[in-house]
């Protein structure tokens, strides 16, 4: 990690102004700043898009197919995670699968601001496909450029939510507003437009990561990249036969796809979980390790698919209950999702501090995560009871959900910090990108979860929805708060190793130093 030192300076990198810190960090700061803006402006009028009636250029689904569709579009991004990260520890590098991510995403984003209909599918998957290569990539970058210091690592990760949420919060006024009062697609292609300018922008200064990330840290034998060729194909063909066999029969549509997905989305992270559990390449210490972050893995899927909910089921709450004129003025329905990027943009700062002061070793890791559910628990008991007000049609001030985003935003900043981090904890670093990938691909459990949960709405009254969502976040985060001495044993490094860093062995420190 000497380049990497050698960048840093004598502290690493310190949490002030962005230009104290590193060229290669101001490079991922700012990718993902466009990234964000691409991802937070589609999300801002995915929803409403997918509810309007046709002739006003929409999909015209149904309200709970609509929240839906949104949910499990987060699940299979998510679930994607993983084979990005496999294509990055095996066949290109964090670094090359990163901006590969990139470009298909930009694609996507343009597909979707195409002006037909079957188009709209096709820019969902290659988003998906793009967020999949991304985002894991990005944040191996991140640990892989960081090294051994979790604390200014957490603290990072954290800063870097500064950057990102200026964009998320502008994309929804922008792309949102173009969306819902002028064009659907038009919405779409200003999110295209700033992923493009985020994609050559990590194109040009590609040489500041010198080699670091650049070579797959486990690449494929002759023999498995065999056996993957052909599994790939295999599995490529199974869903070819069973799309064909639906689309012949009638029941391939919206509502069978997201059920496809979300069935998906609960299989294949119990599936890629057991694979690597049972690899070879892992020691005892290792299995461990994995074992007791299967904790973290599952209060990712439950924060995940409550965090769904904002651009779902709160986003038709704000559509048809809040009360969003303001003198005289009708608030678009998409502006209120730059609320939860407000919030992160005036609290990362405050955040960074305390994850600092709190250190980075593992013993913070199982409290800080309760703590994000917790806060998350409440939010929907608040949420609960706006959606009580608002039980007989009534219209409810727009403060109610300004709260709950206030609480949604405040868990992001520890849970998706505090993960991301402690992912460093659990294996040796040329499994990297692969525990991201699966810490996402958990996540797109949540997805898939909430996309079917938000169906209940159509079943039992709102509040009693909200209600079993605070009873769930605050149950999970209460039972790791009580595991948490048996947790912080179980992510605790081998004795040969030095307490709070990353584990490894001296074959795979070897192998994987950059250097």
């Amino acid at each position: 990690m000497t380049a990497v030192r050698a960048e840093q300076g004598p502290g690493g990198a310190g949490t002030g102004s962005i230009r104290t810190w590193p060229a290669w960090y101001r490079t991922l700061f700012m990718s993902d700043v466009w990234e964000r803006f691409g991802f937070f402006g589609m999300q801002a009028i995915l929803v409403l898009f997918a509810v309007a009636p046709r002739d006003e250029g929409g999909l015209g689904l149904a309200k709970a197919d609509s929240a839906a569709l949104f949910g499990a579009w987060i699940g299979l991004a998510f679930m994607l995670c993983l084979p990005g990260g496999w294509v990055a520890d095996r066949l290109l590098g964090p670094r090359r699968t990163l901006l590969l991510g990139a470009w298909v995403t930009t694609a996507g984003h343009f597909t979707l601001a195409a002006p037909w209909l079957w188009t709209t599918p096709i820019g969902l998957i290659l988003l998906a496909a793009g967020l999949g290569l991304y985002k894991p990539n990005h944040q191996a970058m991140l640990n892989l450029m960081f090294g051994k210091d979790s604390g200014r690592r957490e603290a990072g990760i954290s800063m870097m939510y500064v950057g990102i949420q200026v964009s998320a919060l502008l994309s929804p006024l922008i792309a949102g507003f173009l969306g819902e009062r002028v064009d659907w697609r038009l919405g779409f292609a200003v999110s295209g437009t700033a992923m493009l300018l985020g994609t050559l922008q990590l194109w040009m200064s590609r040489h500041q990561f010198k080699d670091i990330g650049s070579a797959p840290g486990r690449p494929l034998s002759g023999e498995e990249s065999r056996r993957a060729s052909q599994r790939i194909g295999i599995g490529a063909g199974v869903l070819a036969v069973l799309l064909a066999g639906m689309a012949a029969s009638g029941g391939l549509n919206p509502g069978s796809a997201i059920a496809l997905v979300g069935m998906a989305s609960i299989l294949a992270p119990v599936i890629a979980y057991t694979v690597l559990y049972r690899s070879r390449e892992l020691t005892a210490g290792d299995r461990r390790r994995l074992r007791s972050f299967l904790w973290i893995f599952l209060g990712s899927t439950l924060f995940w698919s409550m965090i769904a909910q904002d651009g779902s089921s709160l986003t038709l709450f704000a559509k048809e209950s809040t009360d969003r004129q303001v003198l005289g003025f009708d608030v678009p329905v998409s502006w209120l999702q730059s609320a939860t990027p407000l919030f992160i943009l005036v609290l990362a700062p405050l955040f960074a501090w305390l994850l600092l002061r709190s250190g980075g070793g593992v013993a913070g890791v199982p409290v800080k995560f309760s703590v994000g559910l917790a806060l998350t628990g409440v939010s929907f008991l608040v949420m609960a009871l706006a959606a009580g007000l608002a039980a007989d049609g009534e219209k409810v001030s727009p403060l109610w959900l300004l709260t709950v985003y206030l609480m949604h935003a405040c868990g992001e900043l520890i849970v998706a910090a505090v993960g991301i981090a402690a992912v460093a904890f659990v294996l040796p670093r040329r499994f990297m990108a692969h525990m991201l990938g699966l810490l996402w691909l958990f996540a797109a459990l949540g997805g898939g979860a909430g996309s079917g949960m938000v169906r209940l709405i159509d079943v039992i009254p709102e509040y009693a929805y909200y209600l079993m969502l605070a009873g769930m976040a605050l149950a999970a985060g209460g039972a790791l708060a009580l595991r948490r001495h048996a947790v912080v044993r179980g992510l605790a490094p081998d004795d040969a190793e030095t307490p709070g860093a990353p584990p490894t062995d001296p074959k795979a420190l070897k192998e994987d130093s950059p250097a």
